[in-house]
């Protein structure tokens, strides 16, 4: 009989029911290599990680502080970052098809070369030329309007 080896502690016991990964849990994805893939790590406070090049398709990143993380080449199809804080990230290159960024801080972040189909954007078709334009130029987004930004 082969014994499995102990996860690392959740945040709180209802965290733990539910599945929702710790800050050192994704630290050690991170260091690891290891996809987090259909993760969920909602809420957590993750500001100036390095995610290049991970699989983060379909995770749960909502109500995240993602502020100046770096996701170069990451995959984060279908990912759902509705409310996070991504001001000042780094999505060049990224794969953002399906991507939920509803409600989400982008101001200061870069999408230069990201791929992108049927996303959603907060404030709906607003943003949307100005996301076009940082893709092809590597510009930053500037969410003007004081009711998106964080």
């Amino acid at each position: 009989m082969m014994r499995q080896r102990a996860t690392a502690p959740r945040r709180s016991d209802e965290d733990a029911a539910s599945g929702v990964l710790s800050r050192k849990q994704v630290q050690d994805a991170i260091r690891r290599n290891d996809s987090l893939a259909d993760a969920d790590i909602r809420g957590l406070d993750l500001r100036g990680m390095c995610f290049d090049g991970m699989n983060l398709a379909r995770a749960k990143l909502a109500e995240s502080d993602l502020a100046g993380c770096s996701f170069r080449g990451s995959d984060l199809s279908g990912a759902s970052l509705w409310s996070a804080n991504l001001k000042d990230a780094i999505l060049d290159g990224a794969l953002l098809d399906d991507a939920d960024f509803d409600f989400a801080n982008l101001d200061g972040a870069t999408l230069k070369g990201a791929r992108v189909r049927k996303a959603i954007w907060p404030n709906g078709r607003s943003i949307v030329d100005n996301v076009q334009q940082a893709i092809r130029t590597g510009q930053r987004i500037r969410m003007s309007d004081p009711n998106i930004a964080h």
